[in-house]
């Protein structure tokens, strides 16, 4: 007797966002974790009251499920949402969290729902940042930004999206009297920092639409000014053209995106160290991190669930 094959379906990706005032947000936590749940969703999903952010996963029934589900809330309508696929599920399990802001700027009064920067579509955006009277920044965070950005980018090599408000400060002289175009992985994060840009005074302030997603989405390799691969935060790593799976891998001891040079490094050790994190660990650390590591290739060699902190 031959037992048919089983041909396993890839799994749906849904990048989503939208600023707009969710009043009683708290009430929504419990009814969207159980809505997710209850369809084998997984992923995190941000709210607060200037809106919703997050990244899940499931069958594409179950996605567009939930997509239709938070559109019909009050606000939600027109939600940003950007889809991939991929091999296997990128999530271990489904988060619903409440928070002060949907992404953490700390700066009060900043409002993106009614002052963010004009928006600028994929097929427009190469004209813009090939204008000399435009400088373009990289609203992600220093780590994110090593793996690829776009050709001419401004990286001001941040931390956190928290020190971005400071850095504009002290760069404020380079961009005055300028175009300003910044750009991040989703559209989120560029938009409130030009809200906050704007807020500051200066008037010719544009976003990617969709961001750097979007444009790898729409924008064929032959035309595209983008410049190796984007980091996503799921087990994928990283995308490139067309949104497929990039080449980049973590670094399990400190969560850094390697890149296939970085992975050449006499320094980097899977599981263990790489470029990034070798000088700044003990060799301790590195042991731990080792009886770690073959603690999880027991794990999978057994059957067992991959460990979360893999």
């Amino acid at each position: 007797m031959t037992t048919a094959k089983v041909t396993q379906q890839p799994v749906r990706v849904a990048a989503l966002y939208k600023f707009a005032r969710l009043d009683g947000h708290g009430t929504l936590r419990a009814p969207l974790a159980a809505f997710c749940c209850g369809r084998g969703i997984k992923g995190t999903l941000l709210l607060a009251h200037e809106g919703v952010n997050g990244t899940v996963a499931g069958s594409e029934e179950a996605i567009v499920a939930l997509i239709d589900h938070l559109q019909a809330i009050e606000g939600l309508a027109g939600l940003e949402v950007k889809y991939s696929v991929a091999a296997e599920m990128p999530f271990h399990r489904m988060k619903v969290r409440l928070k002060r802001e949907i992404v953490t700027m700390g700066v009060e009064d900043i409002d993106p729902a009614n002052s963010a920067g004009t928006y600028v579509a994929p097929s427009d955006w190469n004209a813009l940042i090939s204008d000399a009277d435009t400088i373009l920044i990289d609203t992600r965070n220093a780590y994110e930004v090593s793996i690829g950005t776009f050709q001419g980018a401004v990286d001001p090599q941040t931390a956190s999206f928290r020190e971005f408000p400071a850095w504009v400060e002290e760069h404020r002289e380079e961009l005055e009297g300028r175009k300003v175009a910044m750009f991040c992985t989703g559209g989120i994060r560029c938009e409130k920092a030009t809200a906050y840009v704007k807020s500051l005074g200066f008037r010719d302030v544009f976003h990617l639409k969709g961001g750097i997603l979007k444009y790898l989405e729409e924008v064929p390799a032959e035309d595209s000014l983008w410049q190796g691969e984007c980091f996503v935060f799921d087990e994928r790593v990283s995308v490139s053209h067309g949104l497929a799976e990039g080449e980049a891998e973590l670094c399990r001891a400190c969560r850094h995106p390697l890149t296939a040079e970085d992975r050449l490094s006499p320094q980097f050790t899977v599981g263990v160290s790489c470029p990034h994190c070798f000088e700044v660990r003990s060799q301790e650390d590195r042991a731990r991190y080792a009886e770690r590591h073959r603690q999880v290739e027991l794990a999978q060699v057994r059957g067992g669930r991959r460990h979360i902190g893999s």
